[in-house]
C-alpha cells in the first residue's frame, strides 16, 4: 500500500471527486457567462502565448514546442516525461511496451485531448482551489495509510517533484467536474427507458452474467468521408487479423486503440451484461473466456472486444432483500475557524463523553452538529446501501448496534456515527427504478463521454511541429 503509483493515486482522486458531487456547483462561478465560442478547426491558430525557448549558454535549445493546441503549447520535454512515466508504469503492470513510435503517438494524442479539455474548463470557470486540493491530498494519503509528509516522501523517491504531483491532482479534479458538467447531467432517462429496462430485466434474470472485457477501438472521426471509414475499417481488419493469428492483445490494444484505456491493455473491467450496448451482449455472449469477437462497429467506431473471463449475476430473485441500517450522527464541517484538526479533537472529546455515560448522543447533536439532522438529535432514519458517502457507509458497515465511531471523514466534514439497529427488508418499487436508472445512466455515461471528448478535440486548433522547429 505504502508504495502506491501515480496512477492508482490518481484513481483515487477520481473517485474522491465523484463522491464529492455537493461542493461541484460551487465552481461554477463563471457559468452565467457564455463561454467563447469554440474555434472552428479551419480558423488560423491564435499567437502562442508566453512560450520563449529559454536561452542557453552553449547556444543548444534546452526545449522546443511539440504540438500548439489553440493558443497553447505541449512542449518535447513534456512529452518525453509523460512516455518516461507510462513506460515505468506498463513495466510495472507486465504489459508488453509497444513499439516507441506508436507509444508516442498515443500519448502525444492524449496530451492534446487533455489540453483541450483543460482550455475549456478554464473558458467556463472550473477550478480547484488550494483548500480543496490539500483535502483531497490528505484523503489520498490516508487511504493509502500514509501522512502527507510520506506521500511527499514517496512521490519524490519516485522522481516526481510534489509540486508537480499536486498540480497533476488540480487537473485531474479540474477534468473530472468539467465532464460531470458538460456530460453526466445531460443524459437523460425517460420513465419508459425504466419500465423497459425493468421488464427486459425481469424476464432475463435467470440468464445474467458479468463479463470481464477489454477492448481495441479504431475510433472514426467525425464527419469521415466513405474512403477515411474504410481505412479505418482496414485498419481495425489487419488489428483482427494479428489477434486471430496469436498477437498479444494487451500490446495490440496499447498500439493500435482509440480508446482512453489503451495504454492499460484495453482493460474494461467487470461489466453486467445489461449494462453493455445490446451489440456488444450479442457478440460476447457466444464466447468462451480468452476469446475476441469479429470487429463490431458502432457510432464512435470499429471495436475488437476479448471476452477476459465470465461469471454469473448473485441476482435471481425476482425480490432482493437488503439490509437497512437506523443510524445517527454528529457532523462537524471543516471552515475558516474550525480546521480539520480541531474538528477531529472536538469529536474524541465528545466521544469520550458518551463513553463514559456523561451525555445523550441526541443532546450532544442538537448542541453541536452542522447538519439538518441536529434538531432530530443527529437521526438520519433507515438507511439503504448508497444512501450515504462511501467513507460514511464503509464506517458504519464496521458498527455493531449501540457503538459509536471513532470521527470518520468525508466530503462533508468529520463525523461521530451510532448505529441505532439494522434489519432487513424488501428494495422497494421506488429503489428498484432508481438502480435501473442508474444502469441505464451507466450504458450511456462511457459512449457520451468518448463522443464529447472527442468533439472537444475535433473543435481544437491542433499543429504538430517538426522535429527541427
Amino acid at each position: 500500500m505504502r508504495n502506491a503509483s501515480m496512477h492508482q493515486l490518481k484513481i483515487a482522486t477520481v473517485l474522491l471527486c465523484a463522491i464529492s458531487g455537493a461542493t461541484t456547483s460551487s465552481v461554477w462561478a463563471q457559468q452565467a457567462a457564455p463561454a467563447p465560442a469554440a474555434k472552428p478547426a479551419a480558423a488560423a491558430p491564435a499567437p502562442v502565448k508566453g512560450f520563449t525557448p529559454p536561452a542557453s549558454s552553449s547556444g543548444q535549445t534546452i526545449d522546443s514546442i511539440a504540438v500548439v493546441v489553440n493558443d497553447d503549447v505541449i512542449t518535447r520535454n513534456e512529452v518525453a516525461a509523460r512516455i518516461k512515466s507510462v513506460e515505468q508504469r506498463m513495466k510495472a503492470q507486465n504489459i508488453p511496451l509497444p513499439d516507441p513510435a506508436d507509444l508516442r503517438r498515443q500519448l502525444l494524442e492524449r496530451m492534446i485531448v487533455e489540453r483541450a479539455q483543460m482550455q475549456l474548463a478554464k473558458e467556463m470557470g472550473v477550478r480547484v482551489d488550494d483548500l480543496t486540493l490539500d483535502r483531497a491530498i490528505g484523503r489520498i494519503a490516508e487511504q493509502q495509510k500514509m501522512t502527507v509528509q510520506e506521500l511527499r516522501n514517496q512521490m519524490e523517491k519516485e522522481g516526481t517533484p510534489f509540486a508537480t504531483f499536486r498540480e497533476e491532482i488540480r487537473d485531474e479534479i479540474i477534468m473530472q467536474r468539467l465532464r460531470e458538467h458538460e456530460v453526466d447531467a445531460k443524459i437523460q432517462i425517460s420513465d419508459s427507458e425504466v419500465d423497459n429496462f425493468l421488464e427486459a430485466e425481469k424476464a432475463a434474470a435467470s440468464e445474467q452474467v458479468e463479463l470481464n472485457l477489454a477492448q481495441i477501438l479504431v475510433r472514426i472521426p467525425e464527419n469521415s468521408s466513405p474512403e477515411q471509414i474504410a481505412a479505418r475499417r482496414a485498419r481495425a481488419e489487419e488489428v483482427s487479423r494479428q489477434l486471430r493469428t496469436g498477437a498479444d492483445f494487451a500490446k495490440m490494444a496499447a498500439t493500435y486503440s482509440d480508446a482512453s484505456d489503451a495504454l492499460s491493455g484495453g482493460d474494461i473491467g467487470w461489466r453486467q451484461s445489461d449494462r453493455l450496448p445490446p451489440l456488444f451482449t450479442e457478440q460476447l455472449l457466444k464466447l468462451k473466456p480468452g476469446q475476441i469477437t469479429p470487429i463490431i462497429k458502432s457510432n464512435t467506431g470499429f471495436h475488437i472486444l476479448k471476452l477476459v473471463d465470465r461469471r454469473s449475476a448473485a441476482e435471481a430473485q425476482a425480490v432482493a432483500a437488503v439490509q437497512q441500517t437506523h443510524a445517527r450522527h454528529i457532523l462537524l464541517k471543516v471552515t475558516p475557524t474550525l480546521s480539520a484538526a480541531e474538528a477531529k479533537r472536538k469529536l474524541l472529546e465528545l466521544k469520550e463523553r458518551l463513553d463514559n455515560k456523561a451525555a445523550k448522543f441526541e443532546d450532544l447533536a442538537r448542541l453541536f452538529s452542522n447538519d439538518g439532522s441536529a434538531a432530530k438529535g443527529g437521526d438520519l432514519g433507515w438507511l439503504y446501501p448508497g444512501d450515504t458517502v462511501p467513507e460514511f457507509e464503509t464506517a458504519m458497515n464496521a458498527l455493531k448496534p449501540g457503538e459509536v465511531s471513532q470521527p470518520i471523514e468525508s466530503s462533508f466534514g468529520f463525523h461521530l456515527i451510532e448505529v441505532l439497529e439494522r434489519k432487513s427488508d424488501d428494495v422497494s418499487k421506488e429503489k428498484k427504478r432508481a438502480a435501473a436508472r442508474n444502469a441505464l445512466r451507466e450504458r450511456k455515461l462511457e459512449e457520451a463521454t468518448e463522443n464529447w471528448a472527442r468533439e472537444v478535440r475535433d473543435r481544437a486548433y491542433v499543429e504538430f511541429r517538426a522535429d527541427d522547429q
